[in-house]
């Protein structure tokens, strides 16, 4: 009997200790293919990607270890899958494909309820959801249309761009539609009274991202050659300043407050860079070595999810960023040649171990982030 009281508490301790840990983040999502693109649901702990092979999936995240599901797939692409994006409301998922086709799916079960076959002429590469009703598409020759779910086809068609339409941005009256093209350029499109407003002058190299900082008042445009360029937003037609970060590209951005952007880049590395006065802050992760295709910020906890060419999505808790400030005034310093980490997870390569102590000791001085200058011009 003493025997069997003894197995018996061991069994429990044993039980114990396999309950699922608790993460600061939910763990990555290793897929069969690298993906293009992914998007967060509006109210839902779920996670949509997509990804080269036309394959789209759905999945829910947690932090508890093991947690995230797969809740459903879907392989009507032929080709490519470029962008996804969900509903406002959440109950519908938008996806384009290099196969020049759109596909609108019910969320819950995945079901194909919309397509647009040939979309466009050419590979479709961006998508915006404007309301309930409109949403935005971009082609690789240029080409814009904005479609009407109620009419059930393209309300405005547009080609001012030379080359592929990269990313869009809309104001917050939901008037004016902005784009960034391989050409270099900036368009303005007014979609209210569906006409084309001007271009900006070309910056170096392709423009590849866009955002809205400080307010609305502030266009950020991301390019292939690492500089972010600043345009007034009463000032479209010329940049207003421009930042060169020491990264060989910038492939995709996203605002996660009105002043800070996290970049993504051809060397796997994500930065978080403050707007006026311009400053890289440090590294939120990385994909060791692997190109990031796109960045997106939850909607319903502290955390951004990337995707890269290692075939995986992963989070980072991105909470510390709410709370910093960089000020004008820059105390000089030694540089390291390091970013500072800004997460646990931020050089997942171990080189550094240390991070968090580095970030305790140095939270207090975190106004003026010293070493916001190994990484910048």
């Amino acid at each position: 009997m003493p025997g069997l009281l003894t197995s018996g508490a061991y069994s429990g301790e044993e039980e114990t200790e396999h309950e699922p840990r608790l993460r600061d983040t939910p763990g990555d999502i290793s897929l069969e293919a690298a993906a293009n693109t992914i998007a967060f649901h509006p109210c839902q702990d779920i996670i949509a990607a997509g990804d080269v092979d036309g394959d789209v999936y759905v999945y829910s995240y947690c932090c508890l270890e093991g947690g995230n599901k797969e809740l459903w797939s879907s392989g009507h692409h032929l080709k490519s899958c470029r962008e996804v994006s969900f509903s406002h409301d959440g109950h519908k998922l938008f996806t384009v494909s290099k196969d020049k086709s759109i596909h609108i799916l019910n969320v819950e079960e995945g079901r194909l309820m919309t397509r647009f076959s040939k979309a466009h002429n050419s590979a479709l590469n961006s998508l915006l959801v404007i309301d309930e009703h409109l949403f935005a598409t971009g082609d690789d020759r240029g080409e814009l249309k904005v479609w009407d779910l109620r009419k059930g086809n393209s309300v405005m068609e547009m080609k001012q761009h030379e080359e592929y339409i990269s990313d869009m941005a809309l104001d917050g009256n939901k008037k004016l539609l902005l784009t960034t093209s391989g050409d270099g350029t900036m368009g303005v499109f007014n979609i209210r009274r569906r006409r084309f407003e001007l271009l900006s002058e070309p910056q170096n190299g392709d423009l590849t991202a866009i955002s809205l900082m400080k307010r609305g008042k502030k266009v950020t445009c991301g390019s292939s050659e690492g500089t972010i360029y600043l345009f007034n937003w009463d000032g479209f037609g010329a940049t207003s300043d421009r930042f060169a970060l020491k990264a060989e590209s910038i492939d995709c951005m996203v605002p996660v407050t009105e002043s800070i952007v996290c970049t993504g880049s051809i060397d796997g590395v994500i930065r978080a860079v403050n707007i006026l006065p311009n400053r890289v802050i440090g590294s939120v992760g990385q994909h060791a070595g692997e190109p990031i295709e796109q960045l997106a910020k939850c909607h319903t906890g502290p955390f951004l999810a990337s995707c890269g060419h290692d075939q995986k999505v992963k989070f980072w808790d991105i909470s510390s960023l709410s709370s910093v400030i960089v000020d004008d005034y820059r105390k000089k310093k030694k540089k390291s040649g390091q970013l500072k980490s800004l997460s646990r997870k931020a050089f997942s390569t171990g080189e550094d171990f240390f991070a968090d102590l580095r970030e305790e000791v140095a939270g207090p001085e975190e106004k003026e982030h010293d070493n916001t200058e190994t990484d910048s011009d």
